[in-house]
């Protein structure tokens, strides 16, 4: 990758990072992240904090690998079976770009359904991805899923969005 990726590079990235979650390939979605990579679902509508108000999940990389290794667990009886999840994507928009400061920006609607046993459960949200480079690689520095009903209540949310 050059040193700075094109429009192309950045929607690219974005779908794959949705995909690598859909098909359960966990140890690459999560070698996505920046090692100082957050993970941030907003509990209320136009949150600027989420360390000053509650949010449904704030997480950094290290509580993202937790997370993980309990789904790849063998004793995570919650997830027998597993559950499964697809994406729908409309196409990322790169929103902005600053090259000098290695800080690019994407927004996604999205539409996200998570199943496990009979149940199946539809989100509709917006991602907001904050990347840059780092080594010749983009990295997510934050992931900022905001949904559309985030004051509503909810079950468990298993896998990421």
């Amino acid at each position: 990758m050059s040193a700075a990726p094109t429009d192309q590079e950045l929607i690219d990235f974005v779908v794959r990072e949705a995909r690598l979650i859909d098909q359960q390939r966990f140890d690459e979605w999560l070698d996505l992240y920046a090692d100082d990579a957050f993970y941030w679902m907003p509990l209320e509508w136009n949150q600027t904090d989420p360390r000053l108000t509650c949010s449904l999940m704030y997480e950094d990389k290290l509580l993202l690998s937790i997370r993980v290794e309990r789904l790849k667990g063998a004793r995570t009886f919650s997830q027998k079976p597993k559950s499964r999840c697809h994406h729908v994507l409309q196409t990322p928009q790169v929103d902005s770009r600053d090259v000098d400061a290695n800080s690019y920006v994407t927004w996604t609607p999205m539409h996200y359904v998570e199943t496990r046993h009979d149940e199946q459960t539809l989100y509709a949200a917006w991602a907001t991805h904050r990347l840059s480079v780092e080594n010749g690689r983009l990295k997510i520095k934050l992931k900022r899923v905001d949904l559309i009903n985030c004051d509503a209540a909810f079950g468990n949310i298993q896998l990421f969005m």
